[in-house]
């Protein structure tokens, strides 16, 4: 699916049927009753500050090869995954059910609750510190935000930093939150 792509609606099992579906294994049930209010969005790359690989889909489906790289040896174990990735194309994947807690956010709070994997989405961005993100990801990034508030009660639009300040600097600073607002804007006011 392009950047240009509107995309459809999140249907009721909690999948985006224009979204490429790739099922990942670290996930689990939110807890009864914490609902969706949070979208937090995070930037990876693998290995780092390299873009154009499958190894992110690796690491989130547990198959990254430890000797592929020597980074990878250190984090291949982990079980991690993220809802949605927007690679750096503007394409979207769906790995885990949005109705489903997926393991994006670890040792996190935010607003007095602790454990945001509990009533967040994550929202992967092929990415890093170093460089500024691509047009096609922000306008994907809208699109999905706009498809997401549709269907949950969002209350804010965060960064992993944001929840874990100290412990992680991502979607990082070359990510223009005023860039993502003026877009959300836009859609708002029919544009």
């Amino acid at each position: 699916m392009g950047p240009g792509t509107t995309l459809s609606g999140i249907s009721g099992d909690g999948w985006l049927p224009s979204a490429q579906r790739i099922d990942s294994p670290n996930f689990d049930n939110r807890p009864t009753g914490a609902g969706i209010s949070l979208l937090v969005v995070h930037a990876i790359s693998l290995p780092p500050g390299q873009f154009g690989s499958d190894d992110i889909v690796r690491l989130f489906t547990n198959t990254l090869d430890p000797d592929a790289h020597p980074y990878f040896s250190a984090i291949s174990s982990a079980c991690v995954s993220a809802h949605f990735l927007i690679p750096r194309d503007g394409a979207l994947i769906q790995f885990v059910c949005c109705q489903q807690r997926a393991w994006h956010a670890g040792a996190s709070f935010w607003k007095g609750r602790q454990r945001c994997n509990d009533f967040s989405i994550g929202i992967e961005l092929e990415g890093c510190d170093e460089l500024p993100f691509e047009d096609a990801q922000y306008l994907r990034l809208v699109d999905l935000i706009e498809s997401l508030r549709k269907l949950y009660p969002i209350d804010a639009v965060v960064g992993h930093a944001d929840i874990a300040p100290g412990r992680k600097t991502d979607p990082g600073p070359f990510f223009d939150w005023r860039r993502l607002a003026l877009h959300e804007k836009s859609l708002a006011n029919g544009g």
